[in-house]
């Protein structure tokens, strides 16, 4: 009889790997990858999740399978992610990470998956209604207000600045970045005034942005300021204001792509970028996955810090995938001189 139990367990053993051992489903849905920034954050969520299953393999712990799925951009991507989330979920998926297209499309699928007991975490993008398990996005309202900050310290009090804002209302982050740069604007006490507003958000609706910008202002002097946010679409407006000479345009953007690096460092148009660590953003996000499995309770809502890329800080700059930099005191008039590089816990 104990030789035959013995059998029984080393049967249970080679089928298992191990006493207690597990192996999860995480969905990843994924917005967008003709976005670099959006590249950047998936690998940086790959390569962790790469880690947590090399560490996993020598502790015995609970080893995660990722299955991912890329939205695309436009109306079709939000339509194409809400089937993907809901299919997922059919599946019994144990947790899903979304970075989501939209705000309010993917409420009744999150419902749904809080229906069936499914964790969710949102990253990049918050979803409005349902319930969230966890939520780690970039500090979108400090890139705004760096970018509005900067500017402002480039222009004298006389001066009214002739503000453009190219923006994308359909999402939490890219709102928010908006809100930052406008209240920097306003607690700057420079006069500026917004003469327009445009939508661009990737390189098809950029080129049109910035072909309108020269359109209705063709005169040199007419625009004092460009503010895009993200490179996105930014960097496409960038590239048409300068084949049309418009080189007296200042330009502030965000996210932190290496050709808006470049941009900034040839002295073309852009003056400051406001750049997300992609890579960490990425890691956070699949770290509260896989803490929230192993049955533990990460901060609810964290923000990554963003990286003011000016002319000055160039040399503090590691790139998207980090490492993030250490503090330092901004070389520009500013009502919070220390830049501070560490997670911002919001709420537990």
């Amino acid at each position: 009889m104990k030789r035959y139990l013995s059998l029984c367990w080393l049967i249970f053993l080679c089928c298992t790997g191990s006493a207690g051992a597990k192996e999860y489903r995480i969905g990843a849905l994924y917005w967008s990858m003709n976005i670099p920034g959006q590249v950047a954050m998936r690998k940086g969520l790959e390569d962790e999740h790469a880690r947590i299953n090399s560490a996993a393999g020598k502790t015995g712990d609970a080893t995660v399978v990722l299955e991912g799925r890329v939205a695309g951009d436009g109306e079709e991507g939000i339509e194409r992610q809400i089937k993907q989330m809901r299919e997922l979920i059919d599946t019994g998926i144990d947790l899903l990470i979304v970075q989501p297209t939209d705000n309010a499309a993917l409420s009744a699928p999150l419902r749904q998956a809080n229906s069936a007991g499914i964790p969710v975490i949102a990253y990049d993008q918050y979803i409005s209604g349902g319930t969230l398990t966890a939520y780690r996005t970039s500090d979108n309202y400090q890139a705004g207000y760096l970018d509005g900050e900067y500017i402002s310290s480039r222009f004298s009090k006389e001066k009214e600045m002739q503000v453009i804002l190219v923006e994308y209302p359909h999402v939490s982050s890219t709102a928010e970045r908006v809100d930052g740069f406008l209240d920097a604007l306003n607690k700057s006490g420079k006069k500026y005034r917004i003469v327009k507003s445009y939508t661009a958000v990737e390189p098809v609706s950029g080129k049109k942005a910035g072909e309108d910008i020269v359109h209705d202002f063709p005169a040199k002097g007419s625009i004092d300021v460009v503010f895009t946010v993200n490179d996105g679409g930014g960097l496409a407006v960038v590239d048409v204001l300068a084949a049309a000479g418009r080189d007296e345009i200042q330009v502030a953007t965000i996210d932190g792509d290496p050709l808006s690096v470049a941009n900034i460092k040839a002295g073309r148009l852009t003056v400051i970028d406001s750049a997300q660590y992609c890579g960490p953003l990425g890691a956070e996000a699949m770290k509260a996955g896989y803490a929230v499995l192993l049955g533990k309770k990460p901060p609810y809502h964290a923000l990554v810090p963003v990286f003011p890329i000016t002319i000055e800080t160039l040399k503090m700059y590691r790139g998207w995938s980090g490492p993030v930099a250490e503090n330092f005191i901004k070389p520009w008039e500013s009502v919070s001189p220390e830049w501070r590089g560490s997670l911002k816990v919001l709420q537990n």
